[in-house]
């Protein structure tokens, strides 16, 4: 089942899978009376329908080559092909209650750690108890984004020559901090844009990931 979300200034966002994508948009145009546009590359993708209607998309894994080619009706070649390539994806899913992390291809995790530390919640109560309660919230924190960060340089930094891509996932805090270790610097920086929106990581959220990893996520707009 497809995900969808809303987003602000209007439409929605749901995650297609590559093989998947020609249908998603056959069926948008039958809506819209017709795709009479479409826009590719080098970062983006648009197709717009004779109604105004129209679906867009960030192309992932370094974009197309060239400039942006402009065609009339449906056109998704070179997008199509460019999204449908195998490729091994590095996958970093990280909040402050732990981190799971692998290398997936094909929608598949080849390898992985998961790792869960205890981090406690906000203390409402006030005062100098509230301070020492922050004091050791922030200790734990740490620790776990450190342990995060270990495994990171363990298990993905040997692999970075193998993977096409770094997917990462989850607490965009608790990322923004994982980047600024020196180690994993390289593998970050890798990193699409798109960050994953994921619950506590697990080993099956891991799972779930992987599969996403590979689709893109289209935003459609009404009219």
């Amino acid at each position: 089942m497809s995900r969808v979300r809303q987003v602000a200034g209007g439409g929605r966002a749901v995650e297609v899978e590559p093989e998947r994508l020609q249908g998603f948009l056959e069926r948008f145009g039958t809506r819209h009376q017709g795709v009479t546009e479409s826009v590719l590359g080098p970062d983006q993708a648009v197709f717009t329908a004779a109604d105004g209607a129209r679906a867009e998309l960030t192309i992932p894994f370094g974009g197309l080559p060239g400039d942006p080619i402009t065609s009339p009706g449906l056109h998704l070649d070179p997008l199509l092909p460019h999204l449908l390539l195998p490729r091994r994806i590095a996958l970093i899913l990280v909040r402050l209650g732990g981190h799971s992390l692998g290398i997936a291809e094909g929608g598949k995790v080849l390898l992985s750690t998961t790792d869960r530390r205890q981090v406690h919640g906000r203390n409402k109560a006030g005062g100098w108890s509230q301070q020492r309660f922050a004091r050791r919230r922030e200790g734990q924190a740490r620790v776990a984004l450190q342990a995060a960060a270990d495994d990171v340089f363990r298990v993905l930094v040997p692999q970075l020559s193998t993977v096409a891509a770094v997917m990462l996932g989850g607490d965009r805090a608790a990322l923004a901090e994982l980047r600024t270790d020196r180690r994993i610097a390289e593998l970050m920086n890798r990193a699409e844009d798109r960050i994953l929106d994921v619950p506590e990581p697990r080993r099956t959220i891991l799972d779930d990931a992987a599969e996403r990893a590979r689709t893109v996520e289209v935003v459609v707009t009404e009219p």
